[in-house]
């Protein structure tokens, strides 16, 4: 077999063969034209072992280079973590890159942003797997451990028993985009929520009730429900929406069956420990195959009932309404069953996770909470993060009535808090004000929480991409920023300038110009200002409605800075037999194919022995006295040589085409 054939099958370069021959234990040098078909047959069957154990090899030696590069200690050095830790601060105690940190969780199946928390037992073992000794912080208040989701459940575990009462459940509505999570929720609630949804895309976590007649028992039952964002973006979002649950209920489109946001809303589920009840989805359109559907939720260990497990499968078709009262009833049983977790104290400790939150033009800071203990009522102080948030000036259920006060369970709009907090997290609601607390600023915490490389860290040759981010809402900002992180290459990185809640204002366009960057808006306008500067001082602004576009735009102009590959590709080969004729930068010489085919106007790798001597071209291909596009395998001709280089007998030339193919953040 001609070597170029078998570098075809392999699809690689002749050259590249060449190299990779003796590494795989072939002593075959590089003026082989021919190979036992016995041995290339060897070499082909091998080579798929021989690849993973190359990868292998360049897996280890790129992980041994970063720990190099991100100073990992060889010997283990000892960090004190606190209770609760942000994925940010981690980074900082252990002197890592954030994308770094956050690329650990994910492949450890947790999925955080990085002003996310994670308590200690989570960053302690990070703080291991990165090559560290982890020592506790001792707290000397409760305090510490405050602003922890896994307090809401220890709170309530403090409770006088007798004083638990039984609370509406919390459900968790989830699964793939399209599939009819918000179809649901608006059969169930009976209120048109799904025309101002851009491109059927849910934006925001909110949080709903719902008052439902039992059938069977005729019992009028309260249920929340949490309507979380299918994109993958908004993977973040959706993992703070299964903690403050207590039931989930996974919606599968029947007419396609388990998808990528499916099985990851799976695993969230299972790893959150919550009862779940599968809702199949669209049984009325024509390609609904709902034993399809089982057999793909069994292939993920979601074993239905009547296939002899205990997931419970409910068809549905929330377009027509039907199935929709099954599902609520086998909600309220699974509530039922579970009624002993499902409770809290109404005159305890008040505390609340935060759904949503952002910034409204007209009514200032406006953040939606969800009362998880005691009750919360109009005017109480607010503290997150250890920081004083003000009051709760205003209160509204999910229809925007306004209210005085909010039991467990129930979701609430709260307008006049003196910043936006960050989505996910436990605030505690107070009569008076601690003393000694520092209060929360404007957009505190989002305006440094800034995506950018460390002093130093910037390489030379890599080029840059500056990016202004503004959105409509704090759970937004996080998913995007925790999206972004995600795009990434050796020869681009992405700098995120600033984020912030809010319109875009004149100083947005001034930071776009000093840093030569383009700012991109998330439902939210551009005010008249900043857009008259913007086309003063060439500022591009790109707004958007859809997650996706903005993740398209930015990849899109990062896979513009990265050069294009210049691939070859080995088209014959030819053995100099005599020179005919000399000149300045041309010749005339006799040849033989030795395999593939010599054609004109193709470029040559001149081969001297083991050396690469040089470069030109084959302008003219004659076969006897008669010029002809190619020569083939076997055949001897005449070769019109041009180049600097002078060729020799004996010299091998190796004609080769060039394809330029450009690359992208995958490669």
């Amino acid at each position: 077999m001609n070597v170029t054939e078998l570098a075809r099958k392999l699809k690689i370069t002749t050259s590249q063969l060449y190299d990779h021959l003796p590494k795989m234990g072939f002593d075959i040098g590089r003026r082989a034209i021919k190979i036992d078909n016995a041995v290339a047959m060897k070499v082909l069957k091998q080579w798929s072992t021989y690849q993973t154990a190359l990868k292998k090899q360049l897996e280890e030696e790129q992980k041994s280079a970063t720990s190099e590069e991100t100073g990992q200690p060889q010997e283990k050095q000892v960090i004190r973590l606190p209770l609760v830790i942000t994925v940010r601060e981690f980074a900082e105690k252990t002197n890592l890159p954030v994308t770094k940190v956050v690329q650990t969780l994910m492949n450890n199946g947790i999925l955080t942003a990085m002003n996310e928390k994670i308590d200690y037992e989570t960053a302690a073992i990070l703080a291991e797997d990165l090559g560290f000794k982890v020592e506790k912080e001792s707290a000397d208040t409760d305090t510490s451990a405050i602003f922890a989701q896994d307090v809401i459940e220890q709170t309530i575990k403090e409770e006088d028993p007798k004083k638990l009462l039984p609370r509406p459940p919390i459900v968790v509505v989830m699964g793939h985009v399209d599939h009819g999570k918000t179809s649901l929720l608006d059969a169930i609630r009976k209120t048109n929520v799904i025309a101002g949804e851009a491109g059927g895309i849910t934006q925001h976590i909110g949080a709903y009730q719902a008052k439902k007649t039992l059938q069977k028992t005729g019992e009028e039952r309260v249920l929340t429900f949490i309507d979380t964002p299918g994109h993958e973006a908004f993977t973040t979002m959706r993992s703070r929406g299964a903690k403050v649950a207590d039931i989930a209920i996974l919606v599968v489109a029947a007419d396609d069956g388990m998808r990528p946001q499916t099985e990851e809303a799976v695993k969230i589920i299972k790893a959150a420990g919550l009862p779940l009840v599968v809702a199949i989805n669209k049984i009325d359109k024509p390609g609904a195959n709902i034993e399809k559907v089982k057999r793909e939720l069994s292939d993920v260990g979601l074993i239905p009932e009547d296939w002899g497990g205990s997931t419970t499968c409910v068809p549905i078709s929330a377009k027509v309404g039907t199935g929709i009262d099954d599902l609520l009833e086998m909600t309220a049983l699974f509530a039922d069953i579970h009624k002993d977790r499902i409770v809290a104290n109404p005159e305890g400790k008040t505390l609340a996770t935060v759904i949503e939150s952002h910034v409204d033009k007209n009514e200032g800071v406006v953040a939606t909470l969800l009362v998880q203990n005691g009750t919360l009522y109009l005017n109480d102080f607010l503290i997150i993060d250890n920081l004083l948030y003000g009051k709760a000036r205003s209160l509204r259920d999910y229809k925007g009535s306004s209210i005085t006060r909010v039991v467990p369970s129930q979701p609430v709009k709260i307008i006049g808090l003196k910043a936006a907090p960050l989505v996910g997290s436990v605030a505690l609601a107070t009569k008076t004000a601690p003393r000694d607390i520092e209060v929360a600023t404007k957009q505190a915490e989002t305006r440094h929480a800034v995506v950018t490389p460390k002093q130093g860290e910037k390489k030379e040759g890599v080029a840059s991409v500056n990016l202004i981010l503004k959105t409509d809402t704090q759970g937004s900002l996080e998913a995007i920023a925790t999206a972004l992180l995600a795009l990434h290459h050796p020869e681009v990185r992405l700098s995120i300038v600033s984020k912030e809640l809010g319109t875009v204002t004149t100083a947005d366009v001034l930071t776009a110009e000093a840093t030569a960057g383009f700012i991109a808006g998330f439902h939210v306008p551009i005010s008249t200002s900043a857009a008259e500067i913007a086309a003063e001082k060439n500022v591009m602004i790109k707004t958007y409605k859809i997650i996706y576009e903005l993740l398209d735009d930015v990849k899109e102009m990062m896979e513009t800075l990265i050069k294009p590959e210049t691939r070859r590709t080995t088209v014959g080969r030819a053995k100099i037999l005599a020179i005919f004729r000399t000149e300045a930068k041309s010749m005339i010489v006799g040849a033989v194919v030795l395999d593939g085919s010599i054609k004109q106007k193709t470029r040559v790798r001149i081969l001297r022995g083991e050396k690469d001597v040089g470069e030109g071209m084959v302008a003219k291909v004659r076969s006897g006295k008669t010029e002809v596009a190619s020569a083939q395998s076997g055949q001897e001709c005449g070769i019109a040589f041009e180049g600097k280089y002078a060729l020799e007998v004996g010299d091998i030339i190796e004609l080769y085409e060039e394809e330029t193919v450009k690359r992208g953040l995958a490669e």
